[in-house]
């Protein structure tokens, strides 16, 4: 079998494709991300995803298939990636208090000369926080990698009121429409 590549350093989406039995190694992409890019959001998170595939597979032996993925969180317009620091994250976590917001992830499937993408939009709803909340929050550091600023996977779980679409979208991996992408590559993971 090709060989896979996660062109990604987040232990989450490393975590969530050895979940579903894929056979892969990780290879962190550096690619940058430009979230002041004026581009709808689902347009932003495929190119981010596509650039971070496309500079690991520049690198790797012909034939792998490299993935690659990327986040954010979406609120009337406004990006927000991952926190710069704490104050940040705080800045991020009152501006989504109480707010239905999206959350984007695009991924990119690469392999030879091809390459397919998608993006996935699913909307999260946060409980209104009080400002003691999220200076606790904000402490645990958890915040800190997570575009804007909250894990839903973990102790961010539990201002989350409601979400609608994907639940792995906002862990940072949208799994099905991974497996349909890595279909049209060619590779079945069940």
């Amino acid at each position: 079998m090709t060989g896979i590549i996660l062109a990604s350093a987040s232990p989450r989406r490393e975590q969530l494709l050895r979940q579903v039995g894929c056979d892969f190694r990780v290879e962190a992409s550096q690619a940058e991300e430009n979230n002041a890019a004026a581009l709808p959001p689902a347009e932003l998170v495929r190119r981010h995803a596509l650039a971070k595939a496309q500079a690991v597979a520049a690198k790797a032996p012909a034939g792998e298939i490299v993935i690659g993925a990327d986040t954010i969180v979406t609120l009337t317009g406004k990006v927000y990636g991952k926190p710069t620091d704490a104050p940040a994250a705080i800045e991020m976590l009152q501006e989504l208090s109480g707010q239905t917001h999206s959350v984007w992830s695009g991924v990119a499937v690469v392999v030879a000369d091809r390459s397919f993408t998608a993006a996935v939009e699913t909307q999260v709803t946060l409980a209104r926080l009080t400002p003691d909340q999220i200076r606790r929050y904000v402490a645990t550091g958890e915040p800190l990698d997570k575009a804007g600023a909250y894990a839903v996977q973990g102790r961010g779980a539990l201002f989350v009121e409601r979400l609608e679409g994907c639940y792995f979208n906002v862990v940072g991996l949208p799994l099905q429409t991974l497996s349909q992408l890595l279909a049209q590559a060619g590779v079945e993971l069940l």
